[in-house]
């Protein structure tokens, strides 16, 4: 089971500021481009209490959150497969298939862009689009609030904690985010290397470490105590190969291009995944998506976007040979270029990548209340 986490009082911003993206002064050589991770955050507007964190979690699992009642946010976010789903492309709504890899939600509390587009700045924002997505809950706040009132659990429970006559879906995102933010680990051999312990990493990951911010160039982008920078960039992964063969995954990739945004001529002509281009509509954007976080990444198969490198290796190997091509070639940073890792270097980077993680998170499915007809008005 997981441990819930013990929170500070300090704001959000607060709290960024101050453990995660600050300096810190550590023991011993450690690099300057990197940082243990700290508490997370417990914001001003949504402050974490333990009431609120189990009523996020029952909402978390419960696939009433969703249109047709199945959909849950654990769906797409298996505790037992990395908090995620492992699959290139997630799991979709009935009669959809979704368009994009799940992506872990252990550590989602520190990123301020969710999505891999940054289409939402705060878990609470995530929890909303994922609920009423198309390709994902499906779910109508008006419908999903109606839901939750014919649970004489959940009345009681938002009650307590917001003060709630009949739950307000707003809450439910609220507490879903809360809950969230306990899911993180900060005990990684790496973390407990950078706080200090020499002996938390091994020669071939020290080696890895020492690769990792010099020759291979991954620090450029996977800095600082969460490992990204959350900047955006085209990398050139493959396209995803579902969208030839797959007649759903068709019909998922046009609803989704259409629905942001997209002229006629792209509409009818592009066949790779716009990214960060359906937020600026700038030319220079199409295929660009924020860098991920490294942590956890040993549970996470398979990678980027899209879900076209199946192994940490392959990862390893694609950023080697300096990347690949795919349709909006034009924007592919110059930041890839090949490596000419050797095979040790190779394994002694896979080494360090495999100590960002620590033991697996899991956690037994919560109990949910049932539904039950609201009682007969009295005359």
């Amino acid at each position: 089971m997981l441990k819930i986490q013990k929170f500070s009082t300090l704001t959000a911003v607060a709290l960024v500021a101050s453990s995660l993206l600050a300096p810190m002064a550590m023991a011993g050589d450690r690099p300057s481009e990197l940082a243990p991770l700290g508490d997370p955050p417990n914001p001003a507007s949504n402050p974490t209490t333990p009431e609120k964190v189990e009523l996020g979690k029952l909402l978390f699992f419960d696939g009433r959150m969703s249109a047709n009642g199945f959909m849950g946010c654990v769906v797409c976010h298996l505790p037992d497969e990395g908090w995620d789903f492992p699959d290139k492309i997630s799991m979709g709504y009935p009669g959809t298939v979704h368009w994009r890899n799940s992506q872990t939600i252990i550590n989602s509390a520190y990123y301020d862009k969710l999505f891999w587009a940054g289409s939402s700045s705060s878990l609470e924002g995530q929890a909303r689009s994922a609920a009423r997505g198309g390709v994902a809950g499906n779910g109508e706040d008006d419908g999903l609030e109606a839901r939750l009132a014919f649970v004489p659990e959940y009345v009681k429970r938002f009650n307590e904690v917001f003060g709630d006559t009949w739950p307000n879906v707003r809450n439910a995102y609220r507490a879903i985010a809360a809950f969230e933010r306990t899911l993180v680990q900060t005990d990684t051999p790496f973390d407990n290397y950078m706080r200090g312990d020499d002996g938390a990493l091994n020669k071939a990951e020290k080696a890895g470490l020492d690769l990792f911010v010099g020759k291979a160039n991954c620090a450029s982008c996977h800095s600082g105590a969460l490992l990204t920078n959350q900047k955006y960039y085209n990398t050139g992964v493959p396209t995803y190969d579902g969208w030839q063969t797959d007649a759903l995954a068709q019909i998922t990739y046009r609803f989704e291009i259409f629905a942001k945004g997209v002229s006629e001529d792209k509409y009818r002509t592009y066949k790779e995944d716009p990214g960060l281009y359906f937020r600026t509509k700038e030319e220079a954007d199409l295929g660009k998506f924020r860098v991920p976080s490294l942590r956890y990444t040993k549970y996470t198969a398979p990678y980027m976007h899209n879900g076209m490198i199946e192994t940490l290796e392959d990862v390893i190997e694609f950023y080697n040979k300096g990347g690949s091509t795919n349709d909006f070639s034009a924007s592919k940073t110059d930041m890839i270029a090949p490596l000419d890792l050797s095979k040790k270097e190779k394994a002694n980077l896979l080494a360090f990548l495999n100590s960002l993680s620590g033991e697996r998170i899991t956690m037994d499915y919560p109990d949910l209340p049932p539904t039950e007809p609201l009682p007969a008005p009295v005359n």
